[in-house]
């Protein structure tokens, strides 16, 4: 069907609405829900509370053949300032829980749940595995999508299971399996689902863990801290840039390329790590995009190098 048409009385939605009632909402800002505090309207946007809601939605919207995407917590998009023709659903499955006299430990959460937060409940138990993700501001299913890393860690090391929902490729039907990390097929910040965008949606993920002192945990989680506030940005950031290229660092080439505090409009590469652009007030999309193109242009033309996104543009794009 054609998602520009979509309205609050469209037959297609009807059985969202018959579900989710009013949390079912129209040409809603999505702004409010990201991390740089940027982008245009959703047509539709559903909050779901469950990982057995978010099954649910997807299901009703694939057998739709409604175009949608899932936002966990905002974080490494660019959502365009034209807004998502289609429904967005807002991750807010949130349950967290703990298996600490397994060998090894592990935490079970839902899709929804931030993994920062996951992280120092896992310190408080004297739980160690995921210092590194303290200060990751995104979802559980985000990282797994996208494997997630800093400090030498990253999802693909602390994955044990990930339950995934997918379409039944003989019906309508969808199904839940339970994938090891090595079905993922991870690679540097990518995997198998963010290859292959809307074929699957992460339903909850485990993730092993190793018994430590609280104190022992803490001290790591201070370490990390101290030096991410060194050397990242604070306020409104969705999160490193680009990837890195092959043995270099795309903060180091586009600072060496000069551009370094340079600024769009309200969007601005930030002077304390170039690969990190933050909203500086009232930036849109359009602002962000000019920075992305003006690094990419200036840093191909002096070093020879190709960077490529790390963050996914995210709605209706003009270029």
């Amino acid at each position: 069907m054609n998602s520009a048409s979509l309205t609050p009385d469209h037959p297609y939605l009807e059985p969202l609405r018959r579900v989710f009632g009013q949390r079912l909402k129209y040409n809603v800002p999505l702004a409010r829900y990201t991390a740089t505090q940027i982008g245009g309207p959703a047509m539709a946007l559903l909050e779901v509370n469950t990982a057995d809601e978010l099954a649910a939605a997807a299901q009703m919207l694939w057998r739709a053949h409604l175009p949608w995407l899932i936002l966990g917590g905002g974080s490494n998009v660019l959502v365009s300032d034209h807004g998502v023709r289609g429904v967005v659903i807002i991750n807010r499955a949130r349950r967290i829980e703990f298996e600490e006299h397994t060998q090894p430990p592990t935490v079970w959460a839902e899709s929804g749940a931030n993994f920062g937060l996951v992280a120092r409940q896992a310190a408080v138990r004297g739980l160690a595995g995921l210092e590194w993700a303290v200060g990751i501001p995104g979802s559980i299913g985000g990282a797994v999508v996208g494997n997630a890393g800093a400090h030498g860690g990253d999802m693909a090391g602390a994955l044990r299971v990930a339950e995934i929902l997918q379409q039944s490729s003989r019906s309508d039907e969808v199904q839940v399996e339970r994938w090891p990390a090595v079905r993922l097929e991870f690679g540097y910040r990518t995997s198998l689902l963010k290859r292959h965008p809307g074929q699957a949606v992460v339903l909850t993920a485990t993730l092993a863990l190793e018994r430590r002192t609280p104190e022992e945990v803490q001290a790591t989680i201070d370490t990390f801290g101290d030096y991410r506030r060194r050397t990242q940005p604070p306020g409104a950031s969705m999160g490193s840039m680009f990837k890195n290229p092959s043995g270099d660092y795309a903060g180091r080439l586009i600072e060496a390329a000069g551009l370094k505090g340079t600024r769009a409009g309200e969007a601005q590469i930030s002077s304390l790590h170039a690969n990190f652009f933050v909203n500086l007030g009232q930036a849109t999309a359009e602002d962000v995009f000019n920075l992305i193109q003006m690094a990419r242009k200036a840093v191909a033309e002096k070093f020879g190098v190709e960077l490529e996104l790390e963050i996914v543009l995210i709605g209706d794009w003009d270029h």
